[in-house]
């Protein structure tokens, strides 16, 4: 009897989510303003770019102190705008790097509804509109993706050669594989979590089939050995799945996206490293 109550719960909750779909579970977007580059000591420019298919994105462009030593695009996770994330990536103008920060469709100031394959149309859109500024000609340009923007940079950079390395910082592997996670600790079976994952949330730009891509390119994959929400584990899959030259690094202790506040000087190095051209070893280095 216990069973097939359970069972009959999972069949329930199946067929609820297959109506609902779970692919916008993913995304977190919203308009309020949170933090201001100024309140971290930098300048910024607002800027706006079309994508592809005729929307219209706003971004952040935050000039380095100079000299400049590249140009990063930066990737944010699922939630909220730009002014939410500007504080996780406030070292990198000082480390010497321009940054553009951009919000996908639907988020923050852009136009549109965020879709995942618009999140990578738009990720294309801002790595165009880069190459354009004259602050980014002669420089190296780089991608530097956190959570959810991890996975999307990881998609873009694999279609697009301009990108000299990456960086992923609490990426996960699959949109299914971190939805069955999640789902099983719901359930309480990873074999019915598994199931819920596949019935319910899409296949197609995930981040471990194209992986490979970027080699002969330096990949630097970060993860928070406290995650909840990104699980450690699926950021090991990523990095397995990658070629090299690649580098593999578990921070102690910290929680997710807490790493510029945990381990900022290692962050820093590690990071400069990379975009170096210095960059290898084993898992968790």
């Amino acid at each position: 009897m216990r069973w097939a109550v359970r069972i009959g719960v999972v069949l329930f909750v199946i067929g609820y989510l297959k109506f609902m779909g779970l692919d916008g579970k993913f995304y977190y977007p919203n308009q309020k303003s949170y933090d201001q580059p100024a309140d971290f000591s930098l300048v910024h420019e607002d800027v706006l770019f079309p994508t592809g298919d005729g929307l219209k994105l706003h971004g952040w462009f935050l000039p380095a102190d100079l000299p400049a030593r590249g140009v990063v695009l930066h990737f944010h996770g699922n939630a909220a705008n730009v002014s939410a994330h500007v504080g996780l990536i406030d070292w990198l103008p000082e480390a010497g790097y321009h940054v553009l920060m951009f919000d996908y469709r639907g988020y923050g100031r852009s136009e549109g509804r965020v879709t995942r394959r618009g999140t990578i149309r738009d990720g294309h859109a801002a790595l165009d509109y880069v190459l354009t500024r004259p602050e980014a000609q002669g420089l190296p340009v780089f991608a530097y993706g956190q959570s959810l923007g991890g996975a999307v940079a990881i998609v873009v950079a694999a279609e697009r050669t301009e990108m000299r390395a990456v960086v992923a910082e609490s990426p996960f592997s699959g949109y299914r594989r971190i939805a069955a996670r999640h789902a099983s600790r719901l359930v309480g079976s990873r074999w019915a979590g598994n199931v819920l994952a596949a019935v319910t949330v899409s296949s197609g730009h995930d981040p471990i089939d194209v992986v490979g891509r970027l080699s002969p390119r330096p990949l630097l994959v970060i993860a928070a050995e406290r995650d909840e929400i990104c699980f450690p584990e699926l950021a090991q899959e990523l990095y397995d799945a990658a070629g090299e030259p690649k580098s593999f690094w578990l921070v102690p202790g910290a929680e997710h996206l807490s790493v510029s506040l945990d381990a900022r000087r290692e962050l820093v190095e590690r990071v400069s490293a990379l975009f170096a051209g210095k960059v290898g070893g084993s898992a968790g280095e």
